[in-house]
């Protein structure tokens, strides 16, 4: 009755079904159920021994260029790029073992490349950006810098294949786009190995100048972070409304600067309030005329 049934349903649609077929593929089915199983799984245990392979891979690589001594920034780059190219790799080894062609997965992967370099232009400006700096290095990992676009800076901490990051002060990180750090102006506080301070400081119109130099110059002589054999020079730096501005400048080690530029400000206060040198407050003299 079933059969007759399924005649009748077939005869209304107009479709001859060759039940052969139907019946040799339900028989077939829980074969290449099976089948499909495996080779999912095999695919899984391929892509997680090579993912392990690729991890292991990029660890002999950054050990041999450490010992190599090659640049930090180098290093993180290469390895950013070693571990996207050789993962797309893998994933199109897996599917080619599914039965794709190899020519037409380059060829679908040549044409979807092509898209996603119209639509991640920004993107693929950092990647270069990233190339450019390691290239003429403008700065390497340690540096503390200051971009020129918004004015952020930190010391430099990992240079990636398509951003830079910067620790703070405060402790926080700032990612920066190398397509950014790499057309815009960048200031590097530490590649060279000495920094000089400028300061200054108001004392009043009232004070010996003479005298007032003296104490600061004295207190640059005193001070063990000042290099001694560069330029110490205390000057008359502007004539203010209130005061008289005097100049401060003096040398440090690179790494001695912050906390060399805070002793020198301290010293200089303390000194010139113990000389009897006055340091005015801004001041404005108003003169009430009659009505």
């Amino acid at each position: 009755m079933a059969e007759q049934d399924m005649d009748i349903v077939t005869a209304a649609a107009g479709v001859e079904v060759d039940r052969g077929v139907i019946e040799r593929f339900l028989q077939q089915l829980p074969e290449k159920a099976l089948g499909l199983g495996i080779r999912v799984l095999l695919a899984a245990i391929v892509l997680f021994i090579g993912l392990q392979a690729i991890k292991l891979l990029r660890k002999l690589i950054k050990a041999s260029l450490t010992r190599a001594n090659a640049d930090q920034g180098v290093i993180q780059f290469l390895d950013s790029l070693i571990k996207i190219g050789l993962t797309a790799l893998l994933i199109l080894m897996i599917a080619i073992s599914f039965g794709l062609d190899a020519a037409s997965v380059v060829a679908m992967l040549g044409s979807v490349g092509v898209a996603f370099a119209l639509a991640l232009q920004g993107s693929l400006s950092n990647c270069a950006g990233g190339v450019l700096i390691l290239l003429v290095k403008p700065f390497v990992v340690g540096d503390y810098i200051i971009e020129g676009t918004k004015g952020q800076e930190g010391t430099v901490v990992e240079i990636q294949l398509f951003y830079t990051k910067l620790q703070t002060g405060d402790n926080m990180i700032i990612t920066l786009p190398n397509g950014a750090l790499a057309n815009n102006n960048i200031v590097n506080f530490s590649t060279m190995t000495t920094r000089r301070l400028d300061v200054s400081v108001g004392i009043s119109y009232d004070t010996d100048i003479k005298e007032a130099k003296r104490i600061l110059l004295d207190v640059l002589d005193r001070n063990e972070k000042v290099l001694q054999n560069k330029e110490r020079k205390v000057f008359v730096k502007e004539l203010l409304d209130s005061s008289v501005e005097i100049g401060i400048r003096c040398w440090f080690e690179n790494a001695d600067y912050w906390d060399g530029r805070a002793q020198v400000l301290e010293e200089a206060k303390t000194a010139l309030e113990d000389g009897g040198i006055s340091i005015p407050y801004p001041q404005v003299d108003v003169h009430m005329g009659k009505a």
